[in-house]
């Protein structure tokens, strides 16, 4: 298990003993040796709110990070999934998007799997490359509205 790994576990641990977890670059760099850029990586790609987080910083001597879940009702989930889709998405994307969902318990694993396949470069093969995102986000916005 890598460090990134480490730290997010750490950090996933915090917000199931409160639904806020608030921790300070520095202590948490000095915690797993290394440096306060690896802290903002893990925070940045684990903690984003394409995964349905809310991150508040203050930097300085006593700032602070302050890692939030997002917890709302389904419907409103998948609106704010459909709107953060935008007019392209990579597939990435759409994969921390949908994962977002079955965290939440608004996709079943299957539904996440069965929208996965159909969201990948194979399944868009004919589409061309430059097109693929474009022809994804729409794709997916009508497969998460079909689960309203």
């Amino acid at each position: 298990m890598g460090i990134s790994d480490v730290i997010a576990q750490f950090i996933n641990q915090l917000l199931e003993e409160d639904s806020t977890a608030e921790v300070q670059r520095s202590e948490l760099a000095s915690r797993f040796n290394c440096v306060p850029s690896q802290i903002n990586y893990v925070i940045s790609t684990r903690f984003s709110p394409e995964r349905g987080y809310v991150v508040e910083s203050r930097r300085g001597g006593g700032g602070y990070i302050r890692i939030r879940r997002v917890q709302s009702d389904p419907q409103l989930l998948i609106m704010h999934t459909v709107n953060a889709v935008g007019d392209a998405v990579d597939y990435d994307t759409a994969g921390a998007l949908i994962s977002n969902c079955v965290s939440a318990g608004v996709l079943s694993r299957q539904t996440a799997c069965l929208m996965l396949a159909a969201l990948g470069d194979q399944a868009l093969r004919p589409v061309s490359p430059p097109g693929r995102d474009v022809v994804r986000a729409s794709v997916l916005k009508q497969m998460l509205l079909g689960a309203l």
